[in-house]
């Protein structure tokens, strides 16, 4: 089905199902731990054997020599993998490294090699009797040291490196107020509860991974490049996966090396990523360096906008957009951004949740208050005084819905913004030091192509099959629930089955294009099953009514069971994009408010409140998109107050590369959050009327966060994340 007009009305507006606050179907199976995961997958097949992975102890060189005797003679070991003894091996489309290093190392905790062993603590043992010799070489590990010799990166999903409109400089120097600053992010990682998991097995030349991965056909293509056999000769199977945020995306070392071990012992090999490795050896969401610059007349229009973005990655990754959402959010005449690259020897940085709009707005949200403040204009009013209606570097294209405006307006009544205190330090509670901070919320809506086949039975059992995966995000909810509103059935009638390359190929999770994708290619998968059924029923199908487990038309009914027949009836479809996507920009929006308490003698920082309004076109399952926005409102605390991957500018690597180092939010640190959906849809983005909403809400959370800090304290930081020695010494003094 190809989807290039506005969507009318169809039988999704009936909503008798989608919209409706829906518990999660597979919410049984996890909550009794009965959810098989990948590394928990005994049964799908036999005399399984283990794997052990050895991470690179350098940032950058080569090895010398390998040193496997001891390691080969241990109890249990089967087989050990090395570049050595892999045979040829290519590079995914998708790596900016090779997944087995050697002799060149890439960056610490390459994996070097694997040990296979019968049992897990065998293969563990066998891995530290492996000896490395390695000839340690100078390596880039320092992002501010790169700068200077930074280049401008090839285009990705996130634009061109640079883009200009009107005359910055002349506008910017003519500016009544000017802002000009630089802001900071560091390296964070995703540290998702279950680490990157597979069990490989071959059966002849074909190979069987079952394993946690987001986007399966991606998986599946690369890992089929990286051995060098037929796409179709690869199977990866992948239906719970427990958190991803975007370092399962692309096929990682967990895939290739139980592959490879399992072709080595000719045995199934489980493997799972020690933690450490989990920081090093995986992804992470790459350190910035911003330069932000606002012109604006006295009355708050601005006149001039400017950001500038530096990140590192390894020779051939991808630079973080941290401009993207300044391309878009607000107006302004006279505009520029432009982002940079510095080669770097650090792990891959790439796609964490909401990139390059989660590092862009924890800068470009805290500029905004501050020209807020230079001008002695409310914050929120400013915002308000520079929305736009139309793409400000393409006036000829209009947002397709955008709501800012109203979510700050509801936002502001909500949360009782009338009453902050404008002047920094002057709110106190006790010892506490109290104040508020906002900031907006702002991710693109991304349209991809997506497929499924829908199967109805003699029983009336409705069962959807796509290569789709589920992250936590509900997936297997919305995509039942889609099912069943147009099948006129209910849920209970509706069996969905995901993450299976057998399946037809989907959007995969990942930009928070999955549920409005996922469920349009269902939409039209469903389509063309309402067509057979209706045919060979002998009714018009544009008449034919779907609803109560009947097939209606006319004065005639029949159930929908009966209309399968013996044989049942099957349909595959997918949903494709014309030109609709280039006539409309598509994006998500809201506004996100947060109170602070901050202790006066010791700095520490409370949240003691937090509130996110946003407008994200139909809410298919307002229960599981609520689940989704306080979890990224809680991971926007975490990058304001603690997330830091500390590099390690010696040896190359992340220092602190476990959960004891790397802080996250706990219970105790985030208090309850409210969060509204404005009443929206969207006819301009899918038959369904949805957009994305798992990324817009940590887009500018930690920004508010730091508002927040800045109102209570006066302190103002630039740099986050906001650690009690950055506000320590300038604290004002309670009487």
């Amino acid at each position: 089905m190809r989807f290039e007009h506005p969507a009318t009305f169809n039988p999704i507006d009936q909503l008798k199902v989608v919209g409706h606050p829906t518990s999660r179907i597979e919410g049984p199976l996890k909550t009794t731990g009965t959810a098989p995961y990948a590394y928990e997958r005994h049964d799908v097949v036999a005399n399984q054997a283990y794997g052990y992975v050895v991470g690179a102890a350098i940032g950058k060189g080569r090895i010398k020599a390998i040193d496997l005797a001891a390691a080969k003679d241990a109890p249990g070991v089967l087989a050990i993998v090395t570049a050595e003894n892999a045979g040829k091996l290519d590079k995914g489309e998708r790596n900016a490294a090779p997944l087995l290093g050697g002799p060149e190392i890439a960056h610490y905790h390459q994996a070097v090699a694997v040990v296979v062993a019968e049992t897990f603590e065998q293969a563990r043992a066998a891995a530290q009797l492996v000896r490395v010799d390695y000839a340690k070489a100078d390596g880039k590990f320092d992002l501010a040291a790169g700068v200077d010799e930074a280049v401008a990166p090839k285009p990705s999903f996130g634009g061109p490196a640079d883009t200009a409109v009107g005359e910055f400089a002349s506008a910017f120097a003519a500016a009544d107020v000017q802002l000009d600053a630089r802001y900071t992010t560091p390296d964070q990682g995703h540290a998702m509860m279950e680490p990157h998991a597979s069990i490989a097995a071959w059966d002849g030349d074909k190979l069987t991974v079952w394993t946690s991965n987001q986007m399966i056909a991606w998986g599946t293509g690369d890992l089929a490049k990286t051995l060098g056999i037929p796409k179709d000769k690869v199977r990866l199977i992948s239906p719970y996966i427990g958190g991803g945020f975007g370092g399962k995306l692309f096929l990682r070392a967990d895939v290739l090396l139980a592959a490879l071990g399992a072709r080595a012992a000719k045995r199934p090999v489980k493997l799972a990523l020690q933690r450490p490795l989990m920081f090093n050896n995986t992804t992470h969401r790459p350190a910035t360096i911003q330069r932000i610059r606002i012109g604006a007349d006295r009355d708050g229009t601005i006149t001039a906008i400017g950001h500038e973005s530096w990140s590192g990655n390894l020779k051939d990754g991808e630079a973080e957009t941290a401009v993207s959402q300044t391309r878009l959010l607000y107006a302004g005449a006279n505009r520029m951004t432009a982002m940079r690259l510095a080669a770097l020897d650090l792990p891959e940085g790439n796609a964490m949740r909401a990139p390059g709009e989660a590092s862009g707005m924890m800068a470009l949200e805290i500029a905004i208050d501050e020209l807020a403040e230079k001008l002695g204009t409310d914050p929120v009013a400013l915002r308000i005084k520079n929305d736009t209606q139309v793409d400000p570097e393409k006036p000829e294209r209009r947002f397709s819905q955008r709501q800012l405006v109203q979510c700050f307006n509801e936002g502001a009544a909500r949360f009782g913004w009338s009453q902050r205190n404008p002047r920094p330090g002057q709110v106190r509670d006790g010892r506490w030091l109290v104040g508020m901070g906002t900031a907006a919320a702002f991710r693109n809506n991304l349209l991809t192509k997506s497929g499924a086949r829908v199967r109805l039975d003699r029983q009336g059992v409705v069962t959807v099959e796509t290569d789709m995966t589920d992250i936590g995000t509900g997936s297997y909810t919305i995509i039942a629930q889609t099912a069943a509103e147009m099948m006129g059935v209910p849920l209970e009638k509706v069996v969905v089955r995901l993450g299976d390359s057998d399946f037809p190929v989907s959007c995969g999770s990942g930009g928070q294009w999955g549920g409005n994708n996922s469920t349009a290619g269902v939409y039209a998968a469903c389509v063309k099953l309402r067509e057979a059924i209706a045919q060979k029923l002998g009714f018009n199908s544009a008449e034919a009514e779907f609803a109560d487990g009947l097939v209606r038309a006319g004065n005639r009914s029949v159930p929908l069971a009966q209309a399968a027949g013996q044989d049942g009836i099957v349909a595959e479809d997918a949903i494709e994009y014309g030109d609709i996507a280039k006539t409309y920009q598509q994006s998500t929006f809201g506004a996100h408010f947060v109170e602070v308490g901050v202790d006066a003698d010791t700095a520490e920082i409370r949240v003691r409140r937090m509130l996110a309004v946003c407008a994200a076109g139909r809410i298919l399952n307002p229960k599981a998109a609520r689940s989704q926005v306080i979890g990224a409102m809680t991971m926007g605390v975490g990058a304001a107050l603690m997330e830091d991957l500390v590099v390690d500018k010696r040896h190359g690597l992340f220092i602190n590369h476990d959960l004891a180092g790397y802080e996250v939010p706990v219970h105790a640190d985030i208090p309850h959050q409210d969060m509204v959906f404005l009443d929206e849809t969207d006819p301009m983005s899918s038959p369904m009327k949805a957009k994305g909403v798992a990324e817009l809400g940590i887009c500018g959370v930690a920004a508010a966060v730091a508002n927040a800090v800045h109102n209570a304290t006066g302190v103002r930081v630039r740099d986050y994340p906001i650690t009690l020695d950055k506000l320590l010494g300038q604290l004002p003094e309670i009487g």
